[in-house]
């Protein structure tokens, strides 16, 4: 195509131009402006009629904006003076994303000058506002026109759509030296020009020889031959006394320079080095290569990461340069020999002061210069061990350094029961003399200590160490010494159940993964029963678990239906009394168990380990049952070490009093306020417990059909509960008008739980309970009547003569009130007050957890103890095994307690506040009371 056929798609293709093209297709114009082609004839009319009014300037202004063909674009000033012809006032076009330009003031006509010739203008392109030619039109030059007011406007434009563009001129390419080559260049030709001038050296030296030589031969003086001799000696061609000339002194001096000033050179001009490229890499590659001085960065910053000692190496290079380069320096402006400058240079180093006494100006700057850097190493250095020693300091600090110990107790994670955990193994530990603790959370280890110190309680030569870390990470097990701990003791978080579960399980995980085994057992205190099956298929048979809400769950029913079984818990559950403990008695074999029960003065035989039973434990045996090789006594004591077995002692066997067997059961009221997460487990064990046509009451703000939903998903199966009826009543416990709704007076028992809503903040679930244990006390107080004017009704006929009893079922003025109290400190401030009856709290899961921790074999004691089913600890009164004001021991009162199948552990007097478990001396005889009452273990029927 030729370049006049450019305006025109179609010319010399037989291709009829499009009349009515796409948008797409049409060409860009010029915002404010018309552009004049050869073929439009009226705006060139329109044109020539503005420059005949209008003298505009000699040369037209023009501006280039694309390759395409140029065309002509005109624009006048005032859209007034537009010609009816449509062409419009002039605008400078600027780009869109400039934004709006204000228009340029209007400059004054230059003067005229003669006019020349018009360019020649190129013919555009058919417009896409026009229609376009049957054929293509050949090139005419434009006509001249002069536009007085208007601008002639040179303008290329892009070509149309299926225009092809115009052929592009190749870059011109300039062949230009790399600097690389020019370096490398001067390089190679200053180390070739210190050869050349040090083997001339050499060749003068020769001749100088061969010349003193020649003299020598020649005259034969003695003159000639001492100064020949001593030249000689001085000019030597060795290179050590080549450096001891004075030309080595200058050559070790311009060697100084030349090294300290090259570095700074090469850094400054590192990127110019030539790169070695591999032969193999592809030419064609164009990606963007790291520069040299990055690179070099790079690699210095991991050495400096990855090596610990990088520092130190550094800074003792750094010195050994500043001694070399200091004594060549001194060498070569002062006259003493080399290593006497090398000795002068490490002074300098090492103490800044000794260059005071130098003399001359050579020698002072440059032992001022060694000094300067000796001192700048020396910050450095002290910089160095400062921070390797408060690095050091702070990792002891926060914990991170490694436990070194073997046969400690291990405790993973933090919780407010950590304080009373404590407490019981440090009473645990009494016995040897004190132990070591360890605890590892995710905490700081200066607040860890800080807590622990808080609790103000004497450990008794028992140690606490904390250390900082997660129990999920195997390094940090492995700084516990976790393969060597006797016990490991996995704390539930203060957080949701669910959560706190599955975190105890990653944590039961990362223990099972540990490669140097465990020598110990694993205590993992779960939050909901429903996940325990999934822990212990985890953990195997190291693994024990103490579900916190079921234990707390189980002891407030227990106290609920017998008054005063709280503090007996307290008592046995904590190691400040009598605990239980199991031990191997080999002098024991082959006696029946009721011989074993009399046999220990300092401690109460309960059950027996039956070694040929896979070390099952049985609680309460028959009298016949006869001990076997391997088998183990459970018994109550004060500590392992304080009780033995000892002769039989003689008892008067005596008989039980008539009409002693146990009254019947009678139906219960019974109230809760609040949800737990495990109420259905709670109400099974009441279903267990309670006797046909009881009440439960369960009153809390979960809508009614939403709770049967929950509890038929726990498992209990509404449709087989015989002996109590649910009565739901919704409502909020803190708010007063939602219990004055309740016949509260009505009830036998009053559980106030820690409701699963608060479950997340012990202080504010604690907050809730307290504040409706006061209202419950407030509105039963004005609703009954005072208890000096109140009969005593009694729930229990048997219990007639048991004024403890009596006392305890009598409280609140009829209901017995028991509060679950999450935080101890809240416990002590509510039994200080006197305003419950008695108050379960998270201390007797750490006093659990403590046991099971000393012996895991307890766990399944424990567990008997806590169910519904088979023995369980009771309060009896004493009409069941003697008569008022007989004489007996208390050995007496344990053969009679065999009568009944249960074992006697301890009592509690009429005018006593607290019970006594394992009494000492058992052989004591006393008279008692029928308003005293006894504490034993009964097999349930």
């Amino acid at each position: 195509m030729r370049k006049n056929d450019v305006g025109n798609p179609g010319a010399g293709t037989g291709e009829t131009p499009k009349l009515n093209p796409s948008p797409s297709e049409r060409a860009p114009q010029l915002k404010k402006s018309r552009t004049i082609t050869a073929g439009d004839g009226a705006a060139a009319a329109a044109v020539a009629a503005a420059g005949a009014n209008f003298q505009g300037p000699l040369f037209p202004a023009w501006r280039r904006s694309a390759t395409s063909p140029l065309n002509l674009t005109v624009a006048v000033d005032d859209p007034s003076d537009a010609p009816a012809s449509g062409v419009l006032d002039r605008d400078w076009c600027y780009p869109s994303f400039l934004g709006p330009y204000p228009s340029r003031p209007r400059l004054p006509p230059p003067p005229k000058k003669k006019q020349l010739d018009p360019l020649p203008i190129q013919p555009r392109r058919a417009s896409a506002f026009q229609k376009p030619p049957d054929r293509a039109p050949r090139s005419k030059p434009p006509k001249s026109f002069e536009d007085a007011k208007g601008v002639v406007v040179l303008e290329e434009r892009k070509p149309a759509v299926g225009s092809s563009p115009p052929p592009r001129l190749p870059a011109r390419k300039t062949r230009r030296l790399p600097n690389s080559v020019i370096l490398l260049t001067l390089g190679i030709t200053s180390i070739w020009s210190a050869f050349f001038a040090i083997s001339q050296r050499n060749k003068i030296l020769e001749l100088e020889e061969e010349i003193i030589n020649l003299r020598r031969i020649c005259n034969g003086s003695c003159v000639d031959d001492c100064d020949s001799t001593r030249v000689l000696q001085f000019e030597d061609r060795d290179l050590m006394y080549y450096f001891g000339s004075v030309d080595g002194r200058t050559l070790a001096l311009y060697t100084v320079v030349l090294s300290l000033v090259t570095p700074f050179f090469l850094f400054k001009y590192l990127n110019y080095i030539p790169r070695i490229k591999s032969p193999t890499k592809d030419s064609k590659n164009n990606e963007e290569e790291v520069p040299l001085k990055k690179r070099i960065a790079y690699r210095v910053d991991v050495f400096f990461s990855v090596y610990p000692y990088a520092k130190l190496l550094a800074l003792l290079f750094a010195t050994v340069l500043l001694i070399g380069f200091g004594g060549l320096a001194l060498y070569g402006v002062s006259d003493g020999s080399l290593s006497e400058a090398l000795w002068l240079s490490w002074t300098f180093v090492a103490d800044s002061g000794n260059h005071a006494d130098r003399v001359g100006v050579g020698p002072r700057i440059v032992s001022v210069s060694i000094s300067s850097g000796g001192m700048l190493i020396f910050a450095m250095m002290l910089g160095l061990v400062s921070d390797a020693i408060s690095e050091k300091v702070d990792s002891w600090r926060k914990g991170k350094s490694e436990v070194i110990e073997r046969n400690h107790i291990l405790i993973l994670g933090w919780s407010d029961k950590l304080g009373s955990l404590l407490k019981q193994l440090a009473i645990a530990n009494k016995s040897i003399g004190g132990g070591v603790i360890v605890v590892l959370a995710e905490r700081d280890k200066e607040e860890m200590e800080m807590d622990i110190a808080k609790l103000e309680f004497n450990f008794m030569g028992t140690s606490v160490i904390c250390r900082s870390g997660s129990p999920l990470i195997l390094a940090d097990l492995k700084k516990v010494s976790v393969s060597k701990a006797r016990a490991i003791i996995v704390l539930a978080a203060d957080e949701n159940a669910d959560q706190s579960d599955a975190r105890a399980l990653r944590v039961v995980l990362s223990l099972t993964g540990v490669k140097e085994g465990l020598r110990g057992h694993v205590v993992v205190e779960m939050s909901d029963l429903d996940n325990e099956p999934l822990v212990k298929l985890v953990g195997g048979e190291l693994i024990e678990t103490v579900v916190a809400h079921d234990v707390i769950g189980r002891l407030m029913i227990q106290c609920a239906l017998q008054p005063g079984l709280a503090q007996i818990w307290e008592d046995i559950l904590g190691f400040e009394n009598a605990e239980f403990y199991i031990k191997r008695w080999p002098q024991l074999d082959g006696m029946r168990f009721e011989e074993v029960l009399i046999s220990f003065p300092d401690a109460v035989p309960c059950g027996v380990k039956v070694a040929a039973n896979g070390g099952k434990i049985i609680i309460n045996p028959d009298d016949s049952y006869v001990l076997k090789d391997g088998d183990e006594i459970l018994v109550i004591a004060e500590d392992d070490d304080t009780y033995y077995p000892g002769l039989i002692p003689e008892i008067r066997q005596g008989f039980l009093p008539i009409g002693s067997n146990p009254p019947p059961k009678y139906p219960e009221r019974i109230l809760f306020c609040g949800w737990r997460r495990d109420i259905d487990d709670m109400i099974m064990v009441l279903e267990a417990f309670l006797a046909p046509g009881s009440e439960l009451w369960m009153f809390n703000e979960v809508p009614e059909k939403e709770r049967e939903t929950k509890l038929i998903d726990g498992g209990l199966d509404l449709s087989g509960l015989t002996n109590i009826r649910l009565i739901h009543k919704e409502g909020n416990a803190v708010i007063r008008r939602h219990l004055e709704n309740l016949p509260l007076e009505t009830f036998d028992s009053i559980l106030i739980l820690a409701d699963e809503s608060a479950e997340d903040s012990i202080i504010h679930s604690d907050s809730r309970s307290l504040a409706t244990l006061l209202l419950i006390r407030d509105i039963q107080s004005k609703r009954l009547p005072s208890k000096e004017a109140k009969t005593n009704t009694m729930r229990y006929t048997g219990f007639s003569h048991s004024s403890w009893i009596r006392e305890m079922q009598q409280a609140s003025d009829k209901s017995i009130i028991i509060s679950e109290i999450l935080d101890s400190r809240t416990r002590n401030l509510v039994s200080v007050s006197r305003i419950s009856d008695y108050v379960l709290s998270n201390e007797l899961v750490s006093m659990a957890l403590a046991m099971v921790a000393e012996d895991k074999q307890i766990n399944r004691v424990l567990e008997e103890l806590f169910a519904e089913e088979g023995n369980e600890l009771c309060i009896r009164p004493a009409e069941y095994y003697l008569y008022d004001q007989e004489e007996l021991c208390f050995y007496d009162i344990m053969v009679r307690g065999r009568e009944r199948q249960e074992i006697v552990i301890g009592y509690r007097l009429a005018e006593a506040e607290r019970a006594i478990i394992n009494p000492t001396p058992k052989t004591e005889r006393r008279k008692w009371s029928l308003d005293d009452v006894f504490v034993v273990i009964s097999l349930e029927e």
